[in-house]
């Protein structure tokens, strides 16, 4: 096997967040590509929804307060997998703080 990043994404069966979880795996995979070896969706329950990189936990639901938005999920994967990687329009205005909600 190789030895590229494997991502995971738990997503709850019973909240019917499968096609959330399908749609975040198809941004990380357009954006990275060839960078990562896997990206995996589990089944699970309970109102969980994770995202992992390498078994390390990026983002948990009720941790983190939701669900990340694509320009968020990008730049917690990139600062994991690629530090060094522009992601072009995604990095833009980082400087500018954003909204709390």
């Amino acid at each position: 096997m190789n030895d590229k990043p494997r991502i995971t994404i738990l997503y709850c069966t019973q909240c019917n967040w499968l096609l959330r979880a399908g749609w975040m795996a198809q941004e990380l995979l357009q954006t990275f590509g060839d960078s990562l070896g896997e990206v995996a969706l589990l089944p699970g329950t309970g109102g969980n929804f994770e995202i992992r990189v390498d078994g390390a936990l990026i983002w948990e639901r009720k941790r983190d307060g939701g669900f990340p938005g694509p320009k968020e999920l990008k730049q917690k994967v990139r600062d994991v997998i690629e530090p060094e990687r522009d992601l072009g329009h995604v990095d833009r205005h980082a400087s500018a703080p954003e909204k709390e909600d």
